[in-house]
């Protein structure tokens, strides 16, 4: 049976969460005189009112989730939250609420595609909620990828179950203590990406704004020419600290606890720092063999776009497109891969790919000996036959979305390229497509609203992991 009432209760948790980041922006409107205070002035208390009325209502003694609650809440939280967060946008010089919504359910699951332009002369207190929803979002998802995700064994994420993903009434100040120590990480490497971009040019305005849309792999920027407008320093700080927000946040910890550096011991992690290696060195000789390009503003170049894509960032930084069918195909690979399990990036993920190659292995090892017993192991763990299950039916689904997703956009009116490339950096929350509409000098504000509304499910669904979503939709999960 599902728990209504607390349920509840934490959902006005977090609605009183957000209330408290709205008064960010209205300070900072207030104290530049911006037009957007009552904007967020009547946000903040719309969404304080809702808070309270969750909390009264949610009230009792003890919170217990059963495993159908904690789908419930992963999904709600994210869909309620976005809901009240969009308030700013739609009453911020008439924006539609669809344009708004879109924006917000961008932000918060740090896709980073976005319907606004005008961005170097927009008012600072709207750029700071776009930075501030990323990067909430991205702490977010980062809590629910270690705590969340590998107890409801969502596409394989069993392997990395802790003591902190049990949920149990003795887990409970564990997985406190975890997400403090992830916050204190997280926020500490934003702050560290701030003064890099503070050095590397940019105002303290502008850094703070790119530091939090940066760890948390979303890709908002204060211009319009996105990472274009700033200084080739500026693009390494970003390279850096993009591959750091694409990293296993909880690996930090660890190693600050144990003064070790285990991170860099651990499979996912080599393999996505040996893949980005490879693939930004290759696509950077291969610009400046085919291209009028010095070779260090090549490798500049592919390194930058290459973990833009693959960490989900979906900074601007050139039209890679315009680079020739060889990008173009490199690109819509990229745009599946994703990088750690644990970070803040989108994507399959590097681990689903390991685990497939071990899979892989094991069968060609199981052709040759019929009568062999194989088990291949990841990061010293067997993989289990219900880990190979979650991932197929994981993989699966993100297909089956992707092409669906794809279908509505094609009925939309959109051309196939736009809809095919939509589709899937709304499902790996990547940012922007290929092509002239939405490609990484494009915009999503042309789009159909039909359209918008089918990205932005899109774009839910792939930061949840699919699955989270796709049982609530099953009948034996509303089945007591």
């Amino acid at each position: 049976m599902l728990n209504f009432r607390p349920l509840l209760f934490i959902l006005g948790l977090f609605l009183s969460m957000l209330t408290a980041f709205m008064l960010i922006p209205l300070l900072l409107a207030m104290s530049n005189g911006e037009e957007t205070v009552g904007s967020f002035m009547l946000s903040a208390l719309l969404t304080g009112i809702s808070a309270s009325l969750c909390l009264h209502n949610g009230q009792s003694k003890t919170i217990n989730l059963n495993i159908r609650d904690m789908f419930l809440l992963t999904s709600l939280t994210w869909l309620i939250v976005s809901l009240f967060a969009a308030m700013p946008f739609t009453l911020y010089h008439g924006i539609g609420y669809t344009d708004a919504f879109f924006e917000t359910m961008s932000g918060i699951t740090t896709t980073g595609s976005t319907v606004l332009s005008g961005l170097d002369t927009m008012d600072h207190s709207i750029l700071i909620w776009r930075s501030l929803l990323q990067w909430l979002g991205g702490i977010g998802f980062i809590v629910m990828a270690v705590a969340i995700l590998p107890f409801l064994n969502v596409g394989g994420m069993r392997l990395f179950r802790t003591e902190s993903s049990d949920w149990s009434d003795k887990a409970v100040p564990r997985t406190q203590s975890m997400a403090k120590y992830l916050f204190l990480v997280y926020i500490t490497l934003t702050s560290i990406c701030c003064v890099a971009y503070h050095l590397a040019g940019m105002t303290w305005f502008q850094a703070v704004n790119h530091a939090m849309t940066t760890l948390s792999t979303g890709g908002y920027s204060t211009s319009d020419s996105s990472m274009a407008a700033f200084s080739n320093s500026a693009h390494w700080v970003g390279i850096v600290f993009m591959a750091a927000g694409g990293l296993p946040l909880l690996m930090f910890v660890h190693s600050i606890q144990q003064r070790d550096v285990r991170i860099w011991n651990d499979a996912q992690v080599k393999g996505f720092l040996f893949f980005l290696t490879i693939v930004s060195c290759s696509i950077g000789f291969w610009l400046w063999q085919t291209r009028d390009i010095a070779l260090l503003d090549a490798l500049r170049l592919s390194s930058f776009n290459v973990v833009s894509v693959v960490t989900t960032t979906g900074y601007g930084l050139t039209d890679y497109g315009a680079w020739g069918a060889f990008s173009n195909i490199a690109f819509l690979f990229l745009m599946f891969v994703g990088s750690c399990s644990g970070s803040t990036s989108g994507g399959i993920k590097i681990f689903r790919f390991q685990i497939a190659g071990a899979i892989m292995r094991e069968q060609l090892k199981q052709q040759c000996h019929p009568n062999g017993i194989f088990r291949e192991r990841y990061n010293n763990r067997i993989i289990s036959e219900d880990i190979v299950r979650s991932l197929i039916t994981f993989v699966l689904l993100f297909m089956m979305v992707i092409v669906a997703l794809s279908v509505i956009l094609v009925l939309t009116g959109l051309d196939p390229m736009t809809s095919f490339t939509g589709a899937i950096t709304a499902v790996t929350n990547v940012g922007p497509g290929l092509g002239p509409i939405i490609g990484p000098v494009g915009n999503f504000s042309t789009l159909p609203d039909v359209a918008k509304w089918a990205l932005a499910l899109g774009m839910l669904l792939g930061r949840l992991e699919i699955l989270t979503v796709a049982v609530l939709f099953h009948p034996s999960f509303w089945k007591y």
